[in-house]
């Protein structure tokens, strides 16, 4: 995917944002004054997880975990790869008395009645096997909720990438990941390498995935890009969704 590549797109890039400048929407600050998980997922989440075991996957730093431990639920568990997330997460668990309802692992384990799961499909490295872990992990009748974006076709799908509006559909991979070798020192090739992964996740390839899984799809809600509402429909939802939230249920035997 891309269209201009090579010498020329590596240049142009190089003059729109020579250190990576992409654009500030994209650095978490939307949620500083709220909850997350209440403006991701709703209201009504943090009543649906009282007294049960929860797990948070792609937990990063845990400050979802620390908030639905502090909402009433019996345990929960924070799931990240990345090990300095985990740790940070362990920190602030201790400072705030919480290790004993709270942990931190980098590989789901053990039986859990509901799996919350924020910001994460577009980066899990492999989907389909991150749905097997979870319904693995989820007791029959459990539920996944989750909130993802943005997606591929976001004007900002490119997250780092987006130095402009859609500019990671404009610029080949190729172009994109020499432009960010000049102040990244990862040696990543692909999207999929850099830090937190990107997988170029689509509403359309979410759902497929989920169909194939063995999970139910409960409630499947693309939320529109507020300035793009009235244009948003099941037609242009792929360019004009913010963010999706979903619903996923492990069948009763």
């Amino acid at each position: 995917m891309g269209i201009i590549g090579g010498e020329l797109g590596y240049r142009l890039l190089k003059a729109l944002a020579p250190r990576g400048d992409g654009l500030s929407s994209m650095d978490g600050s939307a949620y500083s004054d709220r909850s997350k998980l209440r403006a991701l997922l709703g209201d009504e989440l943090l009543s649906q997880v009282r007294g049960v075991r929860v797990v948070d996957f792609g937990c990063g730093p845990g400050a979802e975990v620390i908030e639905l431990a502090q909402a009433g639920a019996a345990h929960v568990t924070g799931i990240d790869i990345q090990e300095s997330f985990l740790e940070q997460g362990r920190a602030t668990a201790a400072r705030l008395g919480l290790s004993d309802r709270v942990s931190f692992a980098s590989v789901a384990q053990g039986e859990t009645d509901v799996i919350v799961s924020i910001d994460s499909f577009e980066h899990f490295d492999d989907p389909a096997g991150i749905l097997t872990t979870m319904f693995g992990i989820l007791r029959p009748g459990g539920r996944v909720l989750t909130s993802f974006g943005p997606t591929w076709y976001h004007p900002l799908g490119g997250h780092l990438f987006s130095v402009f509006p859609w500019s990671h559909l404009v610029f080949t991979e190729r172009a994109l990941l020499r432009w960010r070798a000049d102040f990244k020192t990862d040696g990543a090739t692909r999207f999929g390498e850099v830090a937190g992964g990107l997988n170029q996740m689509t509403i359309r390839r979410f759902v497929r995935l989920v169909e194939a899984s063995p999970f139910k799809l409960v409630a499947l809600e693309p939320v529109p890009i507020r300035k793009l509402r009235r244009v948003s429909n099941r037609f242009t939802r792929e360019f004009t969704t913010a963010i999706v939230r979903a619903i996923l249920e492990k069948p009763l035997p």
